[in-house]
Formats: C-alpha cells, structure tokens, sequence
C-alpha cells in the first residue's frame, strides 16, 4: 500500500509523532525490530509448513529431513524472543508426532 508520493504507508512508515529526540529515535528502533522480527516469524512458519507439506506428500525422508532442519529454527526463535517456548515445544511435538505417523504406515 503506497500513498500518492509513491512512499510505504501503513505500519511500516517511520514518521513518528514523536516531539522528544530520544522518542524519535525508539520510534525508528521499533519499525527496525519489527521488521527483522517478521523476517524471522516467517522464516519459522516457512520451516513448519516444508515439513508439513512433505507429511501431506507422504514423503518420509524428505519430512525426516525437513524436521530436522525446522528444529533448529524453532529453538532460536524461542532464544531470540520471538514465541514463547511452550509454543515451540508444541511445534516441535506435533510436527515430531506427524513424521512419526507417517513412518509408521
């Protein structure tokens, strides 16, 4: 979504309403986290749906393999604070029970 200027509009727009330079500055900080955090968020969902689709394919090796790339990820985003490490540990459980599954047929 662009505005008439041609510039980035929405949450991504780094024009603050910030009177302070020092809120200016967190203001900057904080368009900069969120962007690298939703780089990672995707990293991590793109890392859950490869194993997934290799389950859905019925492709043993290939979930095997693709789980054992997406257990690394899961477990830095838990130390880079992006999800809370229940929740990769329930990530890592059902996808873990999904290739299991699969293994057994």
């Amino acid at each position: 979504m662009t505005d008439p200027a041609g510039r980035l509009a929405g949450p991504l727009e780094t024009d603050s309403v910030a009177n302070i330079k020092s809120a200016e500055k967190r203001a900057k900080q904080a368009v900069r986290r969120r962007s690298h955090n939703m780089a990672a968020r995707s990293r991590l969902r793109s890392s859950i749906r490869k194993v997934l689709a290799a389950v859905g394919a019925g492709d043993k090796a290939e979930a095997a393999a693709a789980l054992k790339a997406a257990q690394p990820v899961i477990d830095t985003m838990v130390t880079k604070g992006i999800i809370h490490r229940n929740k990769a540990a329930r990530h890592k459980r059902e996808l873990n029970a999904k290739v299991k599954a699969l293994a057994a047929k």
